[in-house]
Order: C-alpha cells, then structure tokens, then sequence
C-alpha cells in the first residue's frame, strides 16, 4: 500500500526524478496559464453580450463579466511573474500554484453556474467537460490535482442536491461523479506522461553532453581536445567580432618532459599535466582565452587582440604563471622547476582561412623558441618576424 501510494505522488518516477521532472516543466504553468486566462478573458468578454442582449438575463451577464475580470486579473500577475523570470528573478513555487488554484476555481464557479442556475433542469455538460478539461494544462502534483478535482466535484454535488429537484439530481450527481473520476485518472496519467517525456529529453541531454565531453574534453587535464581545438579555430579564422583586428595562435610545449616523466614517474607526469591544464583554465576563465591539450605535453591556446603588442603580454604571462607553480624539474637544464616554450603566431583577421598555414607558422615560432634555449616565447607574424621575447628565468 506504502508503495502504491509513493508511486501515485511521484507519478511513478520516484521522488529523486520526479522532483528534477517537475523543475524542468514547472515554467510552462506560467505559459498555459497565461494562454488559458487571456483565452477565458477574451471569451467571455464577447460572450456576454448573449445573455445581455438576446437573453436579456443581467445575473448571467454580470456573471460572465465578473469570470472575465477575475481571469485577467490572473492574467497581468501571471505576466508580471513572467518578466520577473526574464530577470533571472526567483519566483516562489507556492505563488505559481495559488494562481493555477485560484484560475482553477475561477473557471469551475463558470461551471458550476451554467450548469446549475443558468439552465436548471438538464445536465450539467457544461460543468462535467470543464471539470475533465481545467486542470490537464498544468503540471501540479498529484495530491493537490486530487484535492482540487474532489473539491469541485463535492461542491456540484452539493449545490446541485440543494437546487435541484431529486429527478435531476439522479441524473446529475452520477455524471458528476463519473467526470471527477475520470478527471483524476485522465489527469495523473497525462501529467505523468509529460514528466516522464521530460526525464527521458532530461537523461538524454545528460547523455549528449557525457558524449560531447568524451569527443571533445582531455580526460586528464579537462581542457578542450584536439579535435574541438580543429573545430574552433576554424571557426575563430572565419568568425570574429567587428572589433576583433588580429588573432593569435599560440602552441605551448612543456620543456624536456621526457626528461620529467623518466625521472619522477609517469604519476607524477600526470599530476604536472593536470597542474598545468588548471592554470590554463583558470586563464581561460579569467582572459577569454581558449585552451586546448593538443597531445602529450603539448597545448595550444586561441585569443584575439586589438593591438599585435598585446600578444606579447599574454605569453609572457602565461609563462610566467606556469613558472609560478614552482613544480620540480631536477632533470631540466633550462630551469630547476617545469618551465614552458611558447610559439605565438599574430594574423589579422580575416587575412587568411588557411588554417594549416597559420598553425604551421605557431609551430615555426615554437621552433625557434625550443631552438634558443627553450623557457620562452617567440612571436611571430607577418609584420614583426619572429620577435623573441625575454626569458621567464
């Protein structure tokens, strides 16, 4: 019984995924109630010109009236809890649901009034389709779809036990509760299918973006892969912002960790690369500057820039920061901790789509960095030639 009591109030999902369901569907109550209420509002509004005009029933029309005010009502909070989200505003939960009851109610007393007063003596078709269709725009939890469907049902009943002749009533009361049953039971299972398309849309993201982590993220050191690094900086060669003159290429190689690797253990070469990989990240972070392991101890990293001086900052920034991790390199000629050579390539943007050729002269700046001594930067670009930079020592 505990079991099936459970499986109704998480619409069979279980409490964990059934709370992650409903935060994912929560904002199109603010949708559907936004459409439902303008769509009553409007309704109604040219509808009471039938019982003023043609009926000429003035409690029907003031009736009819005081629906439609009510629902816009709702109406202009529900557009004002929606601009709050638009702000990235929080909006409580419990305030969502009191307009749905509030809606709820709104509708159902419609109902309830032509089925019973409006036009006593048949039944209430009216109330019974508005009683089945009311509550299946909005996702709410079961207990409280339950105690709104019961409510309503039990008030019919009684207004019409009251009203009524007992004839009628046979008639009414059955009807009524045949459409409250099946509300429920319509009710939990549309509810609950909506949930479970959104824990399935939900997993299966999950599993798009475990798949795109695995196609284009460095498992050890969590920077951008090779294959993304190829993706982007075609896409950074073709796409710039207006105000972006010159990009910059830039390939880093670790100095002597070979030398490294045979000296502390491959361990330990895993744990430089992680160490590395971080303060990448964090430059990426802080620069907008895009990072990437390209293989072995190998990175390579995309920026853009205004003036060609300024690339010169960056690499003598970014090994200066890897000089400030201060991690041991007894086996290094080139300095007693792990030290970096950089080849910056300089273009300006749009000059060439040649992504081979620019990468090509990245390499042929790391070349002559490694060539001179290592533990340092070369720029190099089409309008200052491999520029050497001062060494980090």
């Amino acid at each position: 019984m505990r079991g099936l009591l459970k499986h109704w109030l998480f619409y069979g999902l279980g409490r964990d995924e059934y709370t992650k369901s409903m935060d994912n569907v929560f904002s199109k109550n603010i949708h559907n109630l936004r459409r439902t209420n303008a769509v009553v509002t409007i309704l109604l509004t040219g509808f009471v010109l039938v019982p003023l005009l043609l009926e000429k029933n003035l409690t029907k029309a003031m009736f009819y009236i005081g629906t439609a005010v009510i629902a816009a009502t709702i109406y202009f909070l529900v557009r004002y809890i929606y601009r709050k989200i638009n702000h990235e505003q929080k909006v409580r939960k419990n305030l969502v649901y009191l307009l749905i009851c509030l809606s709820y109610v709104n509708v159902i007393s419609f109902g309830i009034y032509l089925g019973v007063w409006a036009d006593p003596g048949n039944i209430a078709g009216t109330f019974l389709s508005i009683l089945i269709c009311a509550l299946l725009l909005f996702n709410i939890p079961a207990v409280f779809y339950f105690s709104l469907t019961a409510l309503s049902t039990i008030v019919f009943i009684i207004i019409v036990s009251i009203v009524k002749t007992p004839a009628e009533c046979h008639i009414d009361i059955p009807n009524a509760l045949f459409a409250g049953a099946i509300s429920i039971i319509f009710g939990w299972h549309i509810i609950m299918n909506r949930l479970s398309l959104s824990s399935i849309a939900h997993r299966m993201e999950n599993e798009r973006n475990d798949y795109f982590d695995q196609c284009a993220i460095d498992e050890l050191t969590r920077l951008k892969n090779r294959r993304d690094f190829m993706i982007t900086f075609q896409r950074s060669i073709t796409h710039h912002r207006p105000d972006d003159k010159y990009i910059c290429i830039a390939i880093l190689d670790i100095d002597h960790f070979k030398n490294y690797n045979d000296f502390y253990g491959h361990p330990k070469g895993d744990d430089c690369l992680r160490k590395i990989g971080k303060a990448l990240k964090d430059l990426q972070n802080k620069m907008n500057i895009y990072t990437a392991r390209i293989g072995g101890e190998e990175f390579a990293l995309i920026w853009f820039e205004r003036e060609i001086a300024n690339a010169d900052n960056v690499a003598s920034l970014i090994s200066e920061m890897i000089r400030r991790l201060n991690i041991p390199h007894e086996s290094s000629p080139v300095a007693p901790y792990v030290s970096v050579s950089i080849g910056v390539y300089v273009v300006q943007c749009s000059a060439s789509n040649d992504m081979d050729r620019l990468y090509n002269k990245a390499d042929e700046a790391l070349y002559i960095a490694k060539k001179d001594g290592r533990n340092r930067a070369v720029i190099n670009s089409d309008y200052k030639r491999a520029e050497l930079l001062r060494e980090t020592a």
